[in-house]
């Protein structure tokens, strides 16, 4: 990274915008700075379109009198109790608030506000490379106001608070999440006194909101390599607070000379695997990336439970994936994520996960790809890229015939669907037509008939047709009893 002067930082600024507003505050005779993200990411030559403006004086008043100054299409809103304002005008957003310095109690993240210079606001930043302003004054425009030397903690990558570290982190706690979700963002490196304070503070986290903890969260998981955050929160202890089900899966156990792999960094390395393999997604459907993400990073969670030692064959994790889909739910709750049709989209990748390298181990038969069609539906795609980023053999000769394998069940996939239309199918002949057809009321027949129809059509028994399938029902109904009406 380049470290520019205040000239070249002026150029960055000399915008119509940032001018229009530097007349503004000089106009009203108030200093004005542009602070926090906007100026870390200029300097890092990022993008970013969040612009915060901190008014020695009332930030409130200078965004009223700016929304003026731009005219039309510029809509101030402002928000009395919190002494902040926006102002909107063709997709250019600003925040404003007036500088102020902090004081907290102990049970509280919420701090005591007053009035304050620029100096006492840079105080209360988090980080160093949050805490730099630059003026827009016109006798200093461009001026950088480092006190903390964030300039150079942004040239060496490294998360630093600008004050004493532990009184950072409990007077805001989610602070520590801020940490590691930069950290992971910009890939910098948590500075030793930083790291340190974490893991002394790491219990405060309990006085912040699920709300606040999964928004962090999210944003790690949506980083270019999420597990660099998952192996800091695990370091410094606040995995085990924040998700003890992923923090379980960091133990190794040997008997008789037999271990089994650490089933959290092999963890981490799915997650990056699938990372890699959605960052082109985001942009376009990043909700549905997230909880990819998110299945990746819980599929394991049930082999801590489902671990045995076996003298035969050493240790065995049956049935973690239905252990592991029974956990999902809970976690979800706890933790304030959506109940809703994501969830259940993590619940079923976790609990199929299994099913395409088990496939893939045996004969790849129509039966099985049927079943893993109908089960799966349309996240079908999705499931075998989380199967395929879960091959992390060091073994590369296993790893490639793994590959091989899924290529089979792939090309499977797409034979049979586009034979027998098995994705999502409904079977042909229904519940309501099987009951007119034998005059019955609901009853336990048209379940077993029904189930039958579904089998055999999985099965390859009967071709996913109605005619077909109204031949087999009556064969089935039969076998019960049942005759059908003439």
């Amino acid at each position: 990274m380049k470290i520019l002067t205040n000239a070249e930082i002026a150029e960055k600024i000399d915008t119509r915008i940032f001018r229009m507003l530097s007349d503004t505050v000089d106009e009203m005779g108030l200093e004005a700075y542009i602070v926090g993200g906007y100026v870390r990411d200029m300097l890092l030559e990022r993008p970013s379109k969040d612009v915060d403006v901190v008014v020695v004086g009332s930030g409130i008043e200078v965004a009223k009198t700016f929304a003026k100054k731009l005219g039309k299409g510029a809509h101030c809103s402002y928000f009395k109790n919190f002494g902040t304002a926006q102002v909107k005008w063709h997709g250019e957003e600003i925040e404003f608030v007036g500088a102020r310095k902090e004081s907290y109690q102990r049970d509280s993240r919420k701090p005591i506000v007053e009035d304050g210079t620029l100096d006492d606001d840079q105080k209360r930043r988090d980080f160093t490379i949050n805490a730099m302003a630059i003026c827009l004054n016109k006798t200093r425009f461009g001026e950088l106001v480092d006190p903390f030397d964030g300039i150079y903690d942004l040239e060496d990558g490294i998360i630093a608070t600008p004050l004493d570290p532990d009184i950072t982190f409990s007077d805001d706690p989610l602070r520590m999440m801020r940490c590691v979700r930069f950290a992971t963002q910009l890939k910098f490196v948590i500075e030793e006194e930083t790291f340190e304070a974490l893991e002394r503070n790491r219990e405060r986290i309990k006085i912040i909101s699920q709300e606040r903890i999964i928004d962090e969260l999210n944003k790690i998981m949506l980083a270019t390599s999420p597990s660099y955050g998952f192996v800091e929160l695990q370091r410094c202890g606040l995995l085990q607070l924040i998700l003890p089900e992923v923090a379980a899966l960091d133990i190794v156990e040997e008997r008789n000379g037999r271990r089994h792999k650490n089933n959290f960094y092999h963890t981490l390395e799915v997650l990056d695997n699938v990372a890699k393999n959605t960052a082109e997604r985001i942009a376009e459907d990043k909700d549905r990336v997230l909880f990819l993400r998110w299945a990746a990073l819980l599929h394991d969670i049930g082999k801590p439970k489902s671990k045995r030692w076996d003298p035969l064959i050493g240790w065995t994790f049956h049935n973690h994936n239905y252990l592991g889909m029974k956990m999902v739910k809970p976690l979800f709750n706890r933790m304030k994520l959506p109940l809703d049709e994501r969830l259940k989209y993590v619940q079923k990748l976790v609990d199929l996960h299994m099913r395409p390298i088990n496939i893939a181990d045996d004969e790849v038969t129509d039966s099985a790809v049927r079943r893993l069609l109908f089960d799966a539906g349309d996240d079908i795609d999705d499931l075998m890229l989380l199967c395929e980023a879960d091959i992390t053999s060091k073994n590369e000769q296993r790893k490639k015939g793994f590959r091989e394998n899924y290529q089979l069940v792939r090309q499977k996939l797409v034979d049979i669907e586009e034979k027998d239309r098995i994705r999502n199918f409904q079977p042909p002949v229904d519940g309501v037509e099987i009951m007119e057809r034998f005059h019955l009321q609901p009853c336990k027949e048209v379940g077993v008939l029904k189930m039958a129809l579904k089998d055999a059509i999985l099965d390859g028994i009967v071709p996913n047709e109605h005619d077909a399938a109204v031949a087999f029902v009556d064969a089935k109904a039969r076998e019960l009893g049942l005759e059908p009406s003439k």
